[in-house]
């Protein structure tokens, strides 16, 4: 069964640079993205022992019902408190411009024992790839080491 990377997110445009990128070095991983938490949730209830990353946006869009009217999606931080509820594992990446919902998630899960790291969101997509996927992998593969240096003989 291959491990899961979960992204809470409902921009299309931003999930094709996050698929685009974690195609490239993650191609193993099974990527399942969500556009409401009720869905995510219930993925996570069943899948979360096999999930290696969880990905979250607060804000999620409105989407149009059948009468016309929005049907609320929910948001990042309602994952986040059923996360919480549960024994840390794996990290998680908040990615949202919501300074206040992003300071909830993480307090929220922290004080469970999870792994968290913040992205703040800015210039359009650029963000995704600069700082987004630089920290999605430092998540899942742990930093970057330099390579040691060998000593100069005198």
């Amino acid at each position: 069964m291959a491990m899961k990377i979960v992204i809470v997110e409902d921009n299309a445009d931003r999930q094709a640079v996050m698929r685009r990128l974690l195609a490239d070095r993650f191609y193993t991983f099974d990527l399942r993205f969500f556009d409401n938490a009720p869905d995510a949730i219930a993925f996570l209830a069943v899948h979360l022992p096999d999930t290696i990353l969880v990905a979250l946006d607060n804000d999620l869009d409105l989407k149009p019902g059948p009468d016309g009217r929005g049907i609320d999606q929910g948001e990042g931080r309602q994952v986040a408190e059923f996360l919480a509820a549960r024994p840390p594992a794996c990290p998680v990446v908040i990615h949202t411009t919501n300074s206040p919902a992003a300071g909830a998630m993480e307090e929220a899960l922290r004080c469970a024992g999870w792994k968290t790291r913040r992205v703040i969101p800015f210039d359009d997509m650029a963000w995704i790839e600069s700082d987004w996927f630089p920290a999605v992998r430092r998540a899942i593969v742990g930093p970057v080491r330099k390579a040691r240096q060998p000593r100069s003989q005198p």
